[in-house]
C-alpha cells in the first residue's frame, strides 16, 4: 500500500498540525488542556505518562487508517477499563479533543472531538458518547443524532473511520490516518528475520525499514541518503559514503564505505552498523520521509552524547531544507539532558508532566514561573526545568543494598 503521506498530496489534501489538545480521563491523565507547536519537547519522570500522551495521536489514527476503527483501537488497547483514567470517579468517559491548523497560532481549520464509553454488560462493546467536528467555529457533526437512538450499533463505530461517513470532514481523517510513531529497535532492523511474531502495519520499530527504504522512488531514496550520509559524516567520520543496494537475493540493504588503510576503505552493511548508528538513521531518514505529524519516542537512546545535544537544531535544520518553508510537526519524549541543553528550546515548546494520586498534570515549562524566571537568565530547559521531574525520594536509590 502507498504511504499514507503519499496519497494525501494526490488527495489534494491541505497540510496541517494539531495546536490543541484536550483530554479527560486518558490513561494517565484525569484532565489535560495544552497548546501544542510545531515542534513539542514531552518530558517528566517515568511513568508519568509520555508514551501514553503520544498515543493519543496514534489512538486517532487508528481509528482513521483503512483496517482500523474504534473496535479495534480500543481492542488492540486492552479495551476501555485499560484506557480510562484511575483517577477517573462519576465521570467516566474517556474524551478527547483536537484543533488542527495550518500553523501554530493561527484559528483552527477543524476541531474534532470524541467521548468513549463502554456497555456494562453483555458484551462491553465500546460505543460513543458523543463524536462531533466543527469546521472554523461551525458545527457539521455533533452525534449521536436521530438515526443513532433509532440502532445502537450505529454508536459503535465513527463517522471518521467511515467513508460514507465523513465527506464533509475528510481531510480530518486523511490527517489522522498520516500520523507516523517511531521507535527504532537497531536489532530488529539488522535481523528482521528473527523476529517471528505477526507484521505491525505501522511498523514503528524498524522491522521493514529497509523494505521502506528500497520502495521509495528512486530520486527521493538518493536525495534522502545524500542528506542523511552529509550528517553521518560529522557524527560517524570514519563514514565516506551511504548508499542502498541489494544482494543476490534481491534483499535490501544499506552499504557505508568506512574510512580505512586501504585507499579505497572498507564497505560494510547494515549488520554491522553500531546500534548509534542505525538509531541516527532511522531518525534521519524519517524526518525527510513525510509532512504529517512525527511522534519519537527517547531518539537519544544509544546516541553518543555530542550527537544529542544537536540534535534540535538538526531536526530545525533538516525540516527547513525541504521545498515548502514550514517545518513539520514533532512531538518527542526524552529523558535527555543532553537533548534538553539547546538553548534553542524555547519554554512554551516543552510540556512538563507532574504525576500525582489525581493523574498526572501538563503544564508548558513557560506557564510556571519559577522555570520561566530561570529560563529568562539564559538557563537552558535542562538546567531550569528537567530537575523538576526527578523523583523525589531518589537519593534512596543510594541506601539500596
Amino acid at each position: 500500500m502507498q504511504p499514507a503521506h503519499k496519497r494525501l498530496k494526490e488527495c489534494g489534501y491541505k497540510e496541517m498540525i494539531i495546536t490543541h489538545v484536550e483530554l479527560k480521563n486518558w490513561r494517565n491523565f484525569h484532565s489535560v488542556d495544552v497548546a501544542l507547536g510545531e515542534r513539542v519537547f514531552l518530558v517528566g519522570p517515568n511513568a508519568s505518562g509520555k508514551s501514553n500522551f503520544l498515543d493519543v495521536f496514534r489512538f486517532l489514527r487508528d481509528i482513521a487508517k483503512p483496517g482500523g476503527g474504534l473496535q479495534k483501537a480500543v481492542s488492540d488497547r486492552g479495551g476501555i477499563s485499560k484506557l480510562r483514567c484511575l483517577a477517573a470517579r462519576k465521570h467516566s468517559d474517556v474524551e478527547i479533543k483536537v484543533h488542527l491548523a495550518e500553523s501554530a497560532g493561527q484559528q483552527p481549520l477543524w476541531k474534532y472531538a470524541i467521548g468513549i464509553k463502554q456497555e456494562s454488560r453483555g458484551n462491553r462493546l465500546p460505543y460513543l458518547a458523543y463524536e462531533r467536528v466543527w469546521e472554523s467555529n461551525e458545527q457539521v457533526l455533533n452525534r449521536p443524532d436521530d438515526d443513532d437512538k433509532k440502532d445502537f450499533l450505529r454508536h459503535t463505530q465513527t463517522h471518521l473511520e467511515q467513508i460514507s461517513a465523513n465527506s464533509r470532514f475528510r481531510d480530518i481523517a486523511r490527517f489522522f490516518e498520516s500520523v507516523l510513531y517511531l521507535h527504532l529497535v537497531p536489532q530488529l532492523i539488522r535481523h528482521p528475520e528473527v523476529y517471528s511474531g505477526p507484521g505491525n502495519s505501522e511498523d514503528p520499530f524498524g522491522r521493514s525499514f529497509l523494505e521502506r527504504v528500497a520502495k521509495t522512488r528512486q530520486s527521493d531514496r538518493r536525495s534522502r541518503l545524500r542528506k542523511i550520509e552529509k550528517a553521518l559524516i560529522s557524527a560517524v567520520p570514519q563514514i565516506k559514503e551511504l548508499t542502498d543496494v541489494k544482494d543476490e537475493a534481491g534483499i535490501p540493504h544499506l552499504e557505508a564505505v568506512y574510512a580505512h588503510w586501504r585507499p579505497k576503505g572498507a564497505k560494510q552493511r547494515e549488520d554491522q552498523f553500531s546500534d548509534g548508528t542505525l538509531r541516527l538513521i532511522g531518525l534521519l531518514w524519517s524526518m525527510l520521509e513525510g509532512e504529517s505529524l512525527l511522534l519519537l519516542e527517547e531518539p537519544e537512546l544509544s546516541l553518543n552524547s555530542g550527537i544529542v545535544r544537536r540534535l534540535p537544531s538538526l531536526m530545525h535544520r533538516l525540516q527547513r531544507q525541504k521545498k515548502r518553508q514550514k517545518k513539520r510537526q514533532i512531538i518527542l519524549s526524552t529523558h535527555s539532558a543532553d537533548l534538553l541543553s539547546d538553548r534553542g528550546i524555547g519554554g512554551e515548546e516543552v510540556l512538563l508532566l507532574a504525576p500525582s494520586v489525581e493523574g498526572t498534570t501538563v503544564a508548558s515549562a513557560s506557564s510556571i514561573k519559577e522555570v520561566k524566571d530561570l529560563l529568562e537568565t539564559g538557563l537552558s530547559i535542562a538546567e531550569a526545568a528537567l530537575p523538576r521531574t526527578e523523583p523525589r525520594d531518589v537519593q534512596q536509590l543510594d541506601l539500596f543494598e
